[in-house]
């Protein structure tokens, strides 16, 4: 990764989940870079050192669990197709499918995914 931390300006060095979660043994051979200043990290795809997005810090990290557990449900309990969902978000935040990962979202998108995501599962459960 050769982009700076967006939080502190430092480069982030590449760690093993092992090192960044020793209590999360499912993470022990999984890569990941890791700001240590500041302690912003993000995961790797599978089997590279490729980042899933940019480096993220505990309040996205957050904000980014938070936007899964609202928007996921609507996919996992089949309402709609998981390709669907992300076409739907997506089209619902005004952004190219391809970018529609929120992994790559920063915190307001988080926000308004949570918010627009709990809406539509709730108007999928009342239908």
């Amino acid at each position: 990764m050769s982009k700076p931390c967006p939080y502190c300006g430092k480069p982030p060095k590449r760690v093993y989940g092992d090192d960044l979660f020793p209590h999360l043994p499912k993470l022990a051979g999984k890569v990941f870079w890791r700001c240590e200043p500041c302690g912003a990290h993000v995961g790797c795809h599978h089997g590279t050192d490729k980042p899933f997005g940019p480096l993220a810090n505990a309040e996205l990290h957050k904000a980014r669990t938070d936007a899964h557990a609202a928007f996921d449900p609507i996919w996992e309990l089949r309402y709609m197709e998981r390709t669907q969902a992300y076409e739907w978000l997506a089209e619902t935040l005004d952004i190219e499918v391809r970018k529609a990962h929120i992994g790559m979202f920063d915190l307001e998108q988080c926000m308004l995914t949570r918010s627009i995501a709990r809406e539509k599962l709730q108007e999928l459960l009342m239908s």
